[in-house]
């Protein structure tokens, strides 16, 4: 979508024919915008535009862009190894970085396995919570609990349970392994009609499975800790794993650093990835309790975890998540959230009075305007491009989850770009 008078990049001609985009219909999907640099909250386009980011590329970049406390542990760990294998071998960046979180989460969350994406991280919780039980010599408990309005990943293991009806993998219903999905608890009634669901399949069950909080790709779905804690007292009474996904929630998003841990809530395994490296590489980890790993630790060869991504705790990548922590105990990143969530209130409280508005909701640094429909989606993301912004609204929400190092201004523009194309 160039600049009238300009060309698009030969990079971008050429090569949009042998690209298969994500989430995209290619017969008729637009060209990409072609981003040539980023800094901050801002990205720099081919034509010369540039853009406020709103979303920090899928919520990844929660420090922005090209942070150079950052940059600079990539590069002196560039400079030192970039990678080795770690079957039988070890280093610094990612054993740090297994402590650092451990001792960040809530209670005894002290093994952590480390993958290269938020949805294989899910895959092995599950993994993990099904060989749980198999090692204790339980058999037939080879299903979960998940919810409606969830997303946990586009791997078969995840998408089987993601929303069924509601979600992207509907077509691939007979080709999944098939769970017991439910709605979220949201008063007395619904709470005893889930106990009376998890008692009618507590044999076949081996854990339940949420992302705390909020429901994201799902449709920014919010509920209350609340909810979090009935799940752990479900959990608990009829011998059932919890699993928390907080790929999304993790590292402050919805205010606290941890859901799980402002809920009050220690699950038996915790997964997280999205903002682990602050956007700049790719890594997930799943953090399970001592009662888990004791249950691996055998005589039995067999009762170990057979799982091992290749590029398995990633050397450069956990340089990057550790200086990622490194920034959020030196600055004031949740303080920058609860500011950033006050700025979101009062930006898009105009949003509440338009036709067409279903719902305006903010949790820590999530601002979301749910509508009753977006007839054209394409439509509605050139007029924020427009107006100078980057917002990618889906389903029938628009929404912003922004740096937390987004300035007052650059976050004014963004609310101010909502209501003015909605208004219009």
């Amino acid at each position: 979508m160039p600049q009238p008078g300009t060309a698009e990049p030969a990079w971008l001609t050429d090569g949009f024919d042998h690209i298969w985009l994500p989430y995209a219909q290619m017969k008729t999907a637009p060209r990409p915008l072609p981003v040539v640099a980023s800094c901050g909250s801002r990205l720099m386009l081919d034509d010369g535009r540039v853009l406020i980011d709103g979303i920090a590329s899928w919520w990844t970049a929660c420090h922005g862009y090209n942070h150079p406390h950052i940059a600079a542990a990539l590069t002196a760990q560039l400079a030192q190894m970039p990678h080795v294998m770690f079957g039988g071998l070890a280093h610094e960046q990612a054993y740090k970085l297994a402590s650092r979180l451990s001792a960040l989460l809530p209670g005894d969350l002290e093994r952590v396995f480390f993958t290269e994406s938020g949805s294989v991280s899910v895959e092995v919780a599950m993994k993990m919570a099904l060989q749980y039980w198999m090692n204790k010599g339980v058999a037939g408990r080879l299903k979960f609990l998940s919810f409606r309005g969830g997303y946990h990943g586009d791997t078969f293991a995840t998408m089987a349970v993601c929303d069924p009806d509601e979600g992207m993998h509907r077509q691939f219903a007979g080709a999944l392994a098939q769970q017991v999905i439910a709605d979220l608890p949201r008063d007395a009634a619904s709470l005893a009609a889930l106990r009376d669901l998890i008692a009618r399949h507590r044999n076949e069950l081996a854990a339940i499975i949420i992302e705390p909080r909020v429901q994201g790709a799902g449709g920014m779905i919010f509920h209350a800790d609340d909810v979090l804690r009935h799940l752990r007292a479900l959990a608990d009474e009829f011998d059932l794993l919890l699993i928390f996904d907080e790929i999304f929630t993790g590292f402050g998003r919805t205010g606290a650093l941890f859901a799980c841990a402002a809920a009050g809530i220690v699950p038996d395994i915790v997964t997280l990835s999205k903002a682990l490296t602050g956007g700049t590489l790719p890594l997930a980890a799943t953090i399970a309790r001592k009662h888990i790993f004791d249950a691996f630790l055998d005589d039995d060869a067999g009762k170990a975890l057979m799982h091992g991504p290749t590029y398995m705790g990633n050397a450069l990548a956990c340089a990057a998540a550790n200086a990622s922590l490194d920034l959020f105990e030196r600055d004031s990143r949740l303080q920058q959230v609860a500011e950033i969530s006050a700025g979101l209130e009062q930006g898009l409280n105009p949003c509440r009075s338009l036709p067409g508005v279903k719902d305006v909701r903010i949790m820590g640094a999530i601002g979301v305007v749910e509508l009753t429909q977006i007839r054209d989606r394409r439509i509605l993301q050139r007029a924020f491009i427009d107006k100078g912004v980057w917002v990618r609204p889906f389903g029938n929400i628009v929404y912003l989850t922004p740096a937390f190092t987004i300035s007052a201004d650059e976050l004014g523009q963004l609310t101010s770009a909502i209501c003015d194309v909605l208004s219009a």
